[in-house]
């Protein structure tokens, strides 16, 4: 193997590792130690790849948000109809919340965590949020009269969120069940306007 490939490897266990903590012990109280110890890498090498801790946090999340949208990808490439699609999103998340993996969004922590608008741990929560609400704009767009698409997907998008805290929260099933109910009445009130 290459030192190029090494190097990379070694960068993706550094951020494998940091997720794992990140998600159960949250973000501020996962210091830069404990990832190099659990990751079992030199100092040097996580400095290397990841000059300060809000890069490496930056990282994970992108990470999470392209393996999210590579998983609702694979649901979709399916010739599946807009209203299956969309209840695909619902269905993957209560998968989620039923998985023993589940500990919360990690964008939502992160959110909880680092606040601030102009904070590069906020733009990329701020990214992972926009990419949902677009895919579910853009499936709308293919059903819904223009114009209602924003509304419709800023909507299911507001379900899905609040369904998860309340995952969190362990009311996963009654959240989620609620939760589509209220996407199948209002996609269904799409189809009478």
């Amino acid at each position: 193997m290459s030192s190029r490939a090494i190097a990379a490897e070694k960068r993706q266990h550094i951020i494998e590792t940091a997720y794992t903590l990140f998600k159960r012990d949250g973000f501020h109280a996962t210091g830069i130690d404990r990832i190099i110890a659990e990751a079992e890498v030199a100092k040097m090498t996580m400095y290397r790849h990841f000059p300060s801790k809000d890069g490496l946090i930056v990282e994970v999340l992108n990470w999470r948000a392209d393996r999210f949208k590579r998983q609702l990808d694979r649901l979709s490439e399916t010739a599946m109809m807009p209203d299956e699609k969309i209840t695909a999103i619902f269905d993957w998340h209560e998968r989620w919340f039923d998985s023993p993996d589940f500990h919360g969004c990690l964008f939502q922590h992160a959110l909880a965590e680092f606040g601030e608008p102009d904070h590069a741990v906020f733009e990329a929560v701020m990214r992972q949020k926009r990419d949902l609400q677009d895919r579910i704009r853009n499936i709308l767009a293919q059903s819904v009269p223009e114009g209602r698409a924003p509304h419709i997907a800023m909507t299911l998008f507001m379900l899905i969120e609040g369904a998860t805290m309340l995952a969190q929260m362990g009311q996963g099933k009654a959240a989620i069940d609620n939760a589509r109910k209220v996407a199948a009445d209002l996609l269904a009130m799409r189809a009478r306007q």
